[in-house]
Formats: C-alpha cells, structure tokens, sequence
C-alpha cells in the first residue's frame, strides 16, 4: 500500500540520518539552506534528526556544524552556533549563526520574545473555539503506568470544585512554566485540522502539550501526547484512516506532523523566512482534502 510504504520509508530515513557518515549529513544540512548572510545561516530542518546528541545518538546537527560551515564557506571558517532548538520530530525553519556574537543576539532575541514564531500542525479534532489563545503553565511529571516515564503536562492556576463546580484559585506548582500558544484554524476535514500556531512562550512540547491536553486536539502522529497514562500508538478516527489509507495496526509508524513554517527576525533588517511543509506533511493534507490557500 502506498500509504503504508511511505509511513515506513520516512522511519527509515530517520534511522539511515544516523547511520551515515556526519560529511554526508553535513551535505543534506547544505541542500536544506533557505537563507543565508553574513550572520546567520537558515536551514528546512529534515524530520526525524535530533538537534543535539544523547543516548543513542549517533548524528545530531550540533556535531556537524564544523563541517557544514566549512562546506558553505572556506577551509578557514569557524563553526556555525546553535541559536534555538526543535524536536527531533519536528521539521521547518532553524537558525544557525556564523559567530559567536551572531549567536548570542539571535538568542536573546527568542529569550525577549521579539522573534515570531509561526507553525503548522495538523491535528485530531476541530479546536473550540476555531481561534484563541491557550495560556497554561506546564510542568513535567513522571508517569505511573507498566512502563513508568516523564511527560510534559498541564499545570492549570484554577480549577472546579467538586460540589457546586466553583472556579477556584490552586497554589502554583512552582515547578510549572508559564506558556502562553496563541492557534487559528486554517481548515478542517476528515475529522482533522489544519492549525497555525504561535508559541508566546517557548517551553519544552509547549505546542504538543496545548493542544492535546488543553484543546484536546492531538497532534497527528505525536503518539506520546495522545494518550496520557500509557506509551501507545496513537487511536485515529474511521474517516482518518480511509483516507490516509492506512490500518490501525501501522498508525505507530505515522510521523508527527508539526512543522515550523515562518520565522521572522529583527536582525538589523526585518528577515521574514518561510519554509514550505515536508513532502510527506503535503501528501497527508492532500489525502485529508484539507485546502490550503495560506502561504
């Protein structure tokens, strides 16, 4: 089946990303460039390569910086810098720095929030109401299930009373976060949804955590926020498998469609970068018949 096909070779890809050698990872980092100055280099983040190393991490863009830079400039550049950071699962817009000082302003300016940040996802469900502003601290908790494990959650400031369901102050969890995710929906079929998203706030699954326990709209394809006591794929509506063509029992190779879309920079000048969504992020809008009339 195509779908099923598809489904697979991107988990392949993702896997074969850290199999090879970082000089040809470097090289698909280069074909990815979108934009570049004297300051900073912009690339299409590729779906399913982590950012930075960890257990079981063979290749991460941060160990590949020397190389990249050498191979976007000459022999005698110096690495490029991390500015700020995407999921492993995420893809779309990412900013690297020529220097040192490059990077530090880029950095604060995220830290100030005068970056704005937009992104796609398509989701589970239709969000009520159709645009608004999410604004719930989160926290990380440990999961007490047969396989214990930690995931980011709500840490809401009010909650109902039990009797007479009063709205009552709770006392900050002084572990929580503040974030703030503003969402508008672009379109709607197939018992999913095309959102734009804008983080306010940049805290760790923010998007992902918004949206699948505060809108109760699930990120399609992110299997860990689906659900909140159990690791499980990721339970799809009728309607969405028909037209994705795809069985229940493969939905755990169904990649997280989250993609960052627009980025815009005050770095001197006004840098507006947009970045068009994956191949397999189009080919699923396309299934979904979700239209897409937005740049």
């Amino acid at each position: 089946d195509p779908a099923q096909r598809r489904v697979r070779e991107l988990a392949q890809l993702s896997q074969q990303l850290q199999r090879v050698h970082p000089n040809v990872l470097a090289k698909v980092l280069k074909r990815a460039t979108i934009y570049q100055n004297e300051e900073i280099v912009v690339i299409n983040k590729p779906y399913g390569l982590p950012v930075h190393g960890g257990p079981g991490v063979r290749n991460c863009i941060a160990d590949v910086l020397p190389v990249l830079a050498k191979m976007l400039e000459n022999m005698n550049t110096e690495p490029l810098h991390l500015c700020h950071r995407l999921d492993k699962e995420t893809t779309g817009v990412m900013v690297l720095a020529r220097s040192r000082e490059a990077a530090d302003r880029v950095r604060l300016l995220f830290k100030t929030r005068q970056v704005e940040k937009i992104y796609w996802a398509i989701t589970l469900g239709d969000p009520d109401p159709t645009e608004g502003i999410v604004e719930i601290p989160i926290v990380e908790k440990e999961v007490q299930s047969h396989q214990p494990h930690y995931k980011m959650t709500l840490a809401p400031n009010y909650r109902l009373c039990p009797g007479d369901g009063e709205v009552v102050k709770v006392r900050k969890n002084r572990h929580a976060e503040s974030a703030v995710t503003r969402y508008r929906l672009l379109g709607s079929s197939s018992a999913c949804s095309l959102l734009e998203l804008q983080p306010i706030t940049g805290v760790k699954h923010q998007i992902r955590v918004h949206l699948a326990y505060g809108l109760g709209c699930p990120i399609l394809g992110d299997h860990k926020y689906s659900h909140w006591s159990k690791l499980a794929p990721q339970k799809l509506p009728e309607i969405t498998l028909k037209r994705l063509k795809l069985e229940q029992s493969k939905a755990r190779h169904l990649p997280l469609h989250l993609h960052a879309h627009r980025l815009s920079l005050p770095l001197g000048q006004h840098i507006d970068l947009v970045c068009k969504p994956p191949h397999f992020f189009q080919k699923t809008l396309e299934k979904l018949q979700l239209d897409v009339t937005k740049d």
